[in-house]
């Protein structure tokens, strides 16, 4: 055993002692057939090579660059045309492969709509191997997208940091460059920065030369063969951690001062990297791997997998020891994991466009979950299963829904791609599909995988021949049913029939909707496992054509999609349903979530009565998991707010609603016990947080009394507590409390504490204390990245409020959210509200501002506004009508 030491000294990124060990060849195995992949360029001209050379002016928000490309054109033109956004060109010039110049005279030509340049020579261009150099200007921005600055207070005063957001398509905004995912090249990358500050790229420093007037040159390596959107730049007053791990030197970047609070994810980094190592069969390629903690945060993503330099928001990667939480602890692990994880799933392979963009993202969730599994088993992360596929299926039963492998013709609709279906749905798919056919025979297969398309581009259809070839089993097919069809099975349970000392189930396949009841249901190939409850017999089959029968060695209640690895919703028969309920007690604790959150949604949409979930939470008994009553808890909280027009009975709710979840909530206290289990905090956060929300008497008396002793005691808020407490006294403040948060977040000295307690003053169920957070959102007091995330926290209580006032102050907006997101970004605000009105101001923001392609966010808000009408009709009845029958 070898024991690796963590270096917490400051390091400079100076040079490295490590040679790339890039093994595989420039061309990959796999050829790709150029004719049919997607483009918005034309086809005759490649890209090989680029050397960049790029000094920013932070202070004035512009740099100026020099660009080198070397390419291959491979048919006769007057013109070379490729990406290029917001870039002003000085100068041209045209080479040959033996560096004579062919042109310095090139006429240029802007399509800002299509985002490119075209640069047309007096002279037809013969196929051949050219360098294209160009000079050129460009701007730096406040947002993520493109290079931008974050600004920043620190013991030395104000600072300003420069990074680089490329995905999807904001390379272009940097380098004049092929922006496309299949247009991989290397790169050799410079950058001229102040003296006293850190640059930091994709590879390790070569050399770092002070030119004598406040400046240095840094050199990086050559970059292995790769897409644009990979490319990363940064620099800053920053410091670096290192630590190494077979044979990678693993790095954590972060501004000066807060480097401690990376040691946990540099510490856990090193089995990620062993794990990956590993799992692939495939070593990570680059010579370093580093994760670069950001101030601020955007309203697009939280973290990207630039190859070799992970960029990460603080609020997902660093651990404040004043206030970080279990659940903060384990989103850092899984955003470090997510993120490796795309240095294979992505970096290493690359979907060839953006249609395939959940072969990077589903997989690297999926990744996120088993590396939890593996080294932290503790944190049963099995249970996240449900969590995630019910975050796919509340879009995917929508009539809005799209199929995972989706058709994408624009850069508006590669940025609305990165949702739940993409996301949560893949990773819900690729859990189903790797049960099906063994954990042994898919890695094999995305080992194969790997290995045959390594450099190179890929489609979902690569990776599915090398499934089907390592299980020996008809995977094609089904990937294609659950990927390229949008939409939910239902698996009807009809009857389950004891004979002989077997059970006999029959199985029928429909499809779960939401908002289209009569709809006639698609068909899928679904795999499906059952077991009896109580014993370790289990089998399975794969529903075709609609149905099918499964027969067990065993009698008793069955539970159906048994351990949750399932993608559909299943509906038993009243029969069924009732032994499964009667036998409650007997089911695995995974299982009893899972039929929990089936009965839930089945009632919602009327495929059953709402009785049976309400009936079966209130004989639960209180010795269930956690995770059961989390979801319990999280239900309570929807159905509170589905009665807020109806007080009386929704004080009838409150009070049966704290009978079932206060015995549970003082098991666990307020604060940790001695040698708890960790997972136990996050329960203790969701009781918290469900009943302070919901106003219950002692929760929020308990938390006000903390709240006004925190300064003095520091016992009375820990950092488990600290913000939920924070949370529950903003969302019930008055105008004296709300101003007394107000100093506290002038007055915080941490930025992400700041960030948070900003964001927390617009949390007021108070719509003058809303409309106060509103105004200030668009001060400069918050910060430019946070104005954005409190006017979408004022939208999650006071949706209509939020909306207009972000159409109101569309400009001032806009420069608070990033440009790839704003598409998302106001349709977003309505997401909670069930006011029909609001549908008609969505359409006329529609219409002013969103061309066609970028309507894929307002569509899905549309359906969900109108769901929710219909639950207000067809569903809130129900649970009054149950409520009245509670206390006769």
């Amino acid at each position: 055993m070898k024991r690796h030491l963590i270096s917490l000294a400051v390091c400079t990124l100076l040079g490295s002692m490590f040679t790339p060990v890039i093994a595989a060849p420039d061309i990959a195995s796999a050829k790709i057939d150029y004719r049919k992949v997607n483009t918005q360029l034309p086809r005759h001209v490649r890209p090989i090579h680029y050397d960049v050379s790029i000094k920013p002016d932070a202070a004035q928000a512009r740099f100026s660059a020099k660009v080198g490309i070397h390419l291959t054109l491979l048919s006769p033109s007057h013109s070379i045309t490729l990406n290029a956004t917001d870039l002003t060109f000085k100068k041209i010039r045209l080479l040959d492969a033996n560096g004579k110049s062919i042109s310095d005279d090139a006429k240029v030509t802007i399509n800002a709509e299509q985002q490119t340049a075209t640069f047309t020579f007096s002279q037809r261009l013969k196929p051949a191997q050219y360098r294209l150099e160009l000079e050129y200007d460009g701007l730096i921005g406040t947002q993520a997208v493109g290079l931008f600055s974050l600004d920043y207070d620190s013991p030395q005063g104000k600072q300003r940091a420069l990074y680089t957001q490329f995905e999807n398509s904001d390379a272009r905004r940097v380098i004049p460059s092929w922006d496309e995912p299949v247009h991989k090249a290397t790169f050799n990358v410079e950058m001229i920065v102040p003296q006293a500050h850190m640059a930091v790229s994709n590879m390790p420093v070569l050399a770092r030369t002070d030119l004598g007037d406040g400046f240095s040159v840094v050199k990086f390596a050559k970059s292995p063969k790769m897409s644009t959107y990979l490319l990363f730049l940064s620099v800053g007053d920053f410091e670096r951690a290192t630590v190494m791990a077979d044979g990678t030197e693993i790095g954590v970047i972060a501004k000066r001062g807060s480097l401690d609070q990376a040691r946990y994810v540099l510490e856990e980094s090193k089995g990620i990297l062993r794990e990956f190592n590993d799992y692939f069969g495939t070593r990570y390629p680059l010579p370093k791997l580093d994760n670069i903690a950001a101030p601020g945060q955007s309203q697009f993503f939280s973290a990207m997998e630039n190859w070799g330099a992970i960029f990460t928001f603080e609020s997902s990667i660093l651990l404040d020891p004043s206030f970080s939480t279990q659940a903060d602890k384990q989103l850092a692990f899984v955003t470090a994991a997510h993120e490796a994880a795309h240095q294979w799933f992505g970096n290493l392979v690359t979907m060839q466009w953006w249609d395939d963009l959940w072969l990077n993202e589903g997989f690297a969730s999926w990744m996120e979950n088993r590396t939890m599994m593996r080294l932290h088993p503790e944190w049963q992360p099995e249970f996240n299963a449900i969590s995630v596929r019910e975050q796919a299926i509340a879009l995917d039963a929508l009539a809005s829904t799209h199929p995972v492998v989706q058709k994408i013709e624009t850069v508006d609709q590669a940025s609305q791609a990165f949702d739940s279906i993409t996301y949560q749905k893949g990773e819900a798919v690729i859990r189903m599909l790797e049960n099906y056919v063994g954990a042994d025979a898919w890695r094999q297969a995305v080992r194969s995988y790997m290995r045959t398309h390594a450099y190179s581009n890929t489609q979902s259809r690569d990776l599915w021949k090398q499934v089907e070839k390592a299980a020996r089993k008809p995977i094609v097919a089904i990937a294609k049913d659950f990927t390229e069809q949008a939409g939910v099975p239902l698996i009807y349970v009809d009857d389950v029939v004891c004979k002989n000392g077997k059970s006999i189930i029959s199985l029928r396949q429909g499809e779960f909707s939401k908002d289209l009841p009569n709809k006639k249901p698609l068909h899928w190939r679904v795999p499906v496992v059952a077991q009896v409850a109580g014993t370790k017999v289990i089998g399975s089959t794969l529903v075709v054509n609609g149905k099918a029968s499964l027969q067990l060695p065993a009698c008793g209640p069955v539970v159906v999609n048994a351990g949750q690895m399932g993608y559909y919703r299943t509906l038993y028969a009243p029969q069924v349903f009732t032994e499964l309920r009667k036998n409650f007690s007997d089911i695995g604790a995974i299982d009893q979530l899972g039929i929990l959150s089936d009965s839930w949604n089945l009632g919602l949409t009327g495929h059953q009565s709402i009785d049976a979930y309400l009936d079966l939470a209130k004989n639960l008994s209180a010795d269930m998991s956690p995770h059961v009553w989390n979801q319990i808890a999280n239900v309570f909280s929807t159905i509170h707010a589905y009665l807020q027009d109806d007080p009386t009975r929704q004080k009838i709710f409150q009070q049966w609603a704290f009978q079932r979840l206060l015995p549970l909530m003082q098991q666990l206290g307020w604060q940790a016990q001695e040698n708890e289990a960790e997972q136990l905090a996050n329960t203790r956060a969701a009781m918290i947080s469900v009943l302070g929300s919901m106003g219950e008497p002692s929760v929020l008396a308990e938390a006000r009394r903390r709240f006004a002793v925190m300064d003095s005691d520091a016992s009375a808020a820990p950092a488990a507590l600290r913000l939920l407490i924070l949370a529950i006294v903003a969302e019930h403040a008055d105008s004296a409390t709300w101003q007394i948060l107000h100093e506290k977040a002038k007055a915080e000295k941490s930025a992400l504490a700041k960030q948070n307690l900003y964001e927390l003053l617009a949390a007021s169920e108070d719509k003058i204390l809303a409309q106060r957070a509103l105004d200030l959102a668009l001060s400069e007091e918050p910060g430019l990245t946070t104005s954005a995330a409190m006017i979408r926290q004022v939208a999650a209580n006071h949706p209509d409020m939020a909306f207009d006032f972000a159409i109101a102050n569309m400009a001032k907006v806009n420069d608070r959210v990033d440009a790839t997101s704003r598409s998302r970004f106001f349709p977003s605000l309505a997401s909670s509200s069930s006011n029909s009105q609001m549908i008609s101001k969505l359409n006329a923001y529609a219409d002013a501002n969103l061309d066609q392609s970028a309507r894929g966010e307002l569509q899905t808000v549309i359906a969900a506004i109108e769901y929710k009408i219909k639950l207000k009709r067809e569903r809130v009845p129900e649970i009054q009508a149950w409520l009245d029958r509670l206390v006769k």
